[in-house]
């Protein structure tokens, strides 16, 4: 009978992403150029709201730690929402669980994700909020739920964030595992909405890829 682990005390570290999913960072910077090139501009409107998302946040911040379930609230969510991620022809989940199974160690990965946008029955996106003092301390968390996805032949994207820094990945399963990450986008040592700007212009693009 398989062992069933709890991905949030498994997967801590890139070794362990290695070592149990055999997933591989892709050196090759021409694997995740989304982040990079052809992202959309931002209407006057969307940088109004950008700003004012980033004021708000910093308010909050600036008299301490802000708990992950509000940075969900304060941020991601709104974030997603003015990206047009809430709209009807997506399948929006939350705290949505997933199994991946590790056969050559007889175990089970079990955890729940923050957020997952899908469309079509294909994942496009999987976004984990944590309180921590990194942002890329939930790579390796985020890293085992996209490998989760039914659909190995697609790209998934993710994005964690503790609503201070923000960190694009994105994994491919086939024919190898491999997986790749944006650079670190920081928004608020000291306040940057133009940072927050740039997220948001990542998640047009993807968005944008999953409809096309």
């Amino acid at each position: 009978m398989s062992a069933t682990l709890p991905i949030s005390k498994t997967m801590l570290t890139l070794a362990d992403v290695g070592d149990r999913l055999k997933l591989q960072v892709n050196p090759d910077r021409k694997f995740f150029p989304e982040w990079q090139h052809h992202l959309p501009a931002l209407t006057p409107d969307e940088q109004q709201a950008i700003d004012r998302l980033q004021a708000r946040f910093a308010a909050h911040r600036y008299r301490g730690l802000v708990a992950e379930g509000a940075v969900d609230k304060l941020l991601l969510s709104p974030l997603l929402d003015l990206v047009g991620f809430y709209e009807p022809e997506f399948d929006i989940r939350a705290e949505e669980t997933v199994d991946f199974e590790v056969v050559d160690r007889d175990e089970v990965l079990r955890g729940r994700m923050d957020t997952l946008i899908i469309k079509d029955g294909f994942w496009v996106l999987v976004l984990e909020a944590k309180r921590t003092a990194m942002a890329a301390l939930a790579i390796p968390q985020a890293l085992a739920y996209m490998m989760a996805s039914p659909h190995h032949d697609r790209p998934v994207y993710g994005l964690v964030s503790n609503g201070e820094e923000f960190i694009f990945l994105k994994v491919q399963a086939l024919p190898t595992p491999t997986y790749s990450t944006s650079k670190l986008y920081a928004t608020f040592f000291p306040p940057d909405s133009q940072a927050l700007s740039e997220v948001m212009q990542v998640l047009k693009r993807i968005k944008a890829i999953a409809l096309s």
